[in-house]
């Protein structure tokens, strides 16, 4: 851990990255097979080991420019030597239906004389039926041998959809997909209980209406667009907002809406800042890419007589540009034609990370997207992705990061 630990939050996707934390791929992702694969997210079956091996470049490249990286895990396990965390997360892990009081009670005590490191390894890698050795009742004799009591989470390796930074605060999100919910539990336990974040006030919460990190786009200090589509609602996105004004870390939100589908499954899959006014997006939907500027009137800081105001829709980049106060947001089209922009997008080319202005981290099969990026005036700073892609996503996707200095125009 840092010595002098920058100031944590963030008001830009583009300001010079100071900290982030990721999550590097374990033994979760060993729990994924042809049958569940699609219920956990994921388009195929990644080969770990090569899913380490270019995750462990992709922390090396950000290390390499001087980026402090910390891992979920290492966080979690500091956090889980804390007598009450332990409790409260292995409360949250057994809270389920399907249980039953037999297994709960075994789990109960299994769990609960684990080391912090096993505790973590069981919280995030599940347990299956066939790896207990009590409990032994109606629920695991009806269960297969190799269903899981505890669900694995392999998209914890997508940092960025639990939470997000706004300014000196962060918004604890809720995660739509049921595959997902215990994600957000075990990141804001970490935000709650680890020392790192001692005092951090935060915002939002998994038990509120839907909104995920993903579609969350700092675009400018107090401008915040948020996507509505798959994942986030748009009853989250007006809560987000409500909050954000609330406590007056934003001015502008704009809404957007996107296509629920897998393709376009959050905003930062089709569009990602990579400087203050410039931004690489998704040309076969760019020009219909819509936004309605959300602002505030009323008393800012009481919810109840916080009035929100609308306006019509608008073109996204128009709007985003009018909010940002500059007189133009620049488009750097994904790929060189439609089919090419097509497979790109779908091979995260959007989803680049920024690490400073005209500086942004993609993968390197993205070749005639990266190339566009580089004929802007773009860094594009290449990794490999081939099997850290399964599970849909990118750099920006697999990193939260947790401080970053505000941007220079």
């Amino acid at each position: 851990m840092a010595q002098n630990p920058a100031p944590l939050g963030a008001s830009s996707e583009v300001g010079r990255l100071r900290t982030v934390m990721l999550h590097r791929p374990g033994p979760e992702l060993t729990r994924l097979t042809p049958r569940n694969n699609d219920t956990l997210l994921f388009d195929g079956i990644p080969w770990v080991a090569r899913a380490q091996e270019e995750h462990d470049r992709f922390a090396d490249a950000l290390r390499e420019r001087d980026v402090e990286v910390l891992y979920l895990t290492e966080l979690l396990t500091e956090t889980l030597g804390i007598a009450e965390a332990r409790a409260h997360a292995v409360g949250e892990a057994l809270a389920g239906l399907d249980l039953g009081d037999t297994m709960r009670g075994y789990l109960s005590g299994f769990l609960g004389e684990a080391s912090p490191e096993d505790l973590t390894r069981h919280l995030t890698a599940g347990i299956r039926n066939d790896e207990v050795r009590g409990g032994f009742g109606l629920v695991t004799s009806l269960l297969a041998p190799d269903d899981f009591l505890i669900e694995p989470l392999p998209n914890l390796l997508f940092t960025r959809d639990s939470s997000v930074w706004v300014r000196d605060r962060v918004a604890i999100t809720s995660l739509a997909m049921p595959a997902r919910k215990r994600e957000t539990e075990l990141t804001e336990l970490i935000y709650a209980r680890h020392p790192r974040f001692a005092g951090t006030e935060r915002i939002h919460g998994s038990h509120f209406e839907h909104v995920e990190g993903g579609d969350v786009l700092l675009l400018a200090p107090g401008v915040i667009a948020v996507g509505v589509g798959e994942r986030t609602t748009p009853a989250g996105a007006e809560r987000l907002a409500r909050q954000v004004f609330r406590h007056e870390l934003a001015h502008t939100v704009l809404a957007v809406p996107i296509a629920q589908e897998r393709a376009t499954m959050h905003l930062d899959t089709i569009c990602t800042l990579v400087d203050v006014d410039k931004m690489v997006i998704y040309p076969n939907v760019a020009d219909s890419l819509q936004a309605y500027t959300v602002t505030a009137s009323g008393a800012p800081t009481s919810d109840p007589d916080l009035v929100l105001d609308v306006s019509a829709s608008a073109p996204f980049l128009e709007a985003a540009a009018a909010a940002m106060g500059i007189d133009r947001l620049h488009q750097i089209e994904t790929g060189l034609d439609p089919v090419t922009a097509e497979r790109e997008q779908w091979d995260d080319g959007n989803n680049t990370l920024a690490i400073a202005p005209r500086v942004a981290v993609g993968y390197e099969r993205n070749v005639e997207t990266n190339a566009r990026l580089e004929d802007a005036g773009i860094e594009v700073v290449a990794i490999a992705g081939s099997e850290l892609g399964s599970g849909r996503g990118g750099p920006r996707c697999m990193s939260c990061p947790i401080s970053r200095e505000d941007p220079q125009r």
